[in-house]
């Protein structure tokens, strides 16, 4: 071997996700709250659709009204469509050198590091709506499943899992409502250099709304 030592660029981990650029955490915010919406809406179709056609056999009537439970299930999939577009709007009108500077700098700038936190603000907030859509998902799935057979057997008790499949559904609801709070919390702030327009989406994740300013041009 040589005995001339070679420099590395990268030493461990940390060094690999420092590097990677705030917007890509915000791209695979996206893919988390699009593909695990997905992912818990057919879940829940799965599973109330089969218990849903196996009782439809014996009890025909419980065909339509039981449907519900199919809508419930699709709506956890759109919830995460549009948080998915919600997120991706926020990267729109990054300039092409903003990921070169964020590229191994000699020091963190303020604005770097709400570039940082912006980026992963919206990983968790893609995150945080694709699994609660998941459990939503599967929750719907297994009391519209429940509905179903009971339906098949007592008419009378499908107002009241119809009911418990509402609270299932607003699982899912939660996250999706406390996105649009966070809209006060995660900010759009344009910054300015000698060089030009840097343009990025800024987000800090408190407790207490956060006022940002707009630098002049110059």
């Amino acid at each position: 071997m040589s005995q001339h030592s070679v420099a590395l660029p990268y030493t461990g981990w940390g060094d690999v996700i420092r590097d990677i650029p705030p917007v890509a955490w915000g791209a695979v915010g996206v893919a988390l709250a699009l593909g695990l919406s997905a992912i818990g809406a057919a879940w829940g179709i799965f599973i109330t659709g089969s218990s849903l056609l196996g009782a439809a056999v014996k009890s025909p009537r419980i065909r339509s009204k039981n449907l519900v439970s199919v809508i419930f299930c699709e709506a956890t999939a759109i919830y995460g469509v549009i948080i998915a577009i919600l997120i991706a709007s926020k990267l729109d009108g990054v300039p092409p050198d903003f990921i070169q500077s964020m590229m191994n700098p000699k020091k963190i700038e303020k604005w770097q590091a709400d570039a940082i936190a912006a980026g992963w603000g919206l990983l968790a907030t893609g995150l945080t709506v694709g699994l609660s859509n998941v459990f939503s998902g599967i929750s719907v799935g297994v009391a519209g499943s429940g509905a179903a057979l009971g339906d098949a057997q007592r008419p009378e008790i499908f107002v009241k899992m119809l009911i418990v499949e509402i609270f299932a559904s607003a699982l899912g609801t939660y996250t999706f409502t406390l996105h649009f709070a966070e809209q006060h919390i995660v900010g759009l702030v344009v910054y300015k250099d000698h060089r030009g327009l840097f343009g990025v989406i800024i987000g800090l994740l408190q407790l207490n709304l956060v006022n940002f300013t707009r630098p002049a041009r110059t």
